[in-house]
């Protein structure tokens, strides 16, 4: 029973780590993004934040795909390219 337990909070530690690794990922690509946003003139930048949310808007997901993945997706990509970090 111990080694059971032991076991899986091995598991749990290295599920744990992964979380950290890939939310440290995403808020690096959140910081490049902006930064790179922030670089563009005006026109520039629109056009970019259309051409990807219309590029969003043609895709259909497969079938294994929930709807609220998809939305949460698209909430997520709005977020950063409208509403840039501070």
């Amino acid at each position: 029973m111990k080694n059971l337990i032991a076991e899986l909070l091995v598991k749990l530690a290295e599920k744990e780590e992964e979380s950290k690794e890939l939310v440290a990922q995403v808020e690096a690509l959140e910081i490049v993004v902006t930064a790179l946003l922030r670089q563009m003139a005006q026109p520039e930048q629109q056009a970019l934040i259309q051409s990807i949310e219309g590029a969003l808007d043609g895709v259909t997901p497969d079938s294994d795909v929930s709807l609220q993945d998809t939305e949460l997706l698209q909430q997520y990509v709005k977020k950063l390219l409208r509403h840039p970090r501070s």
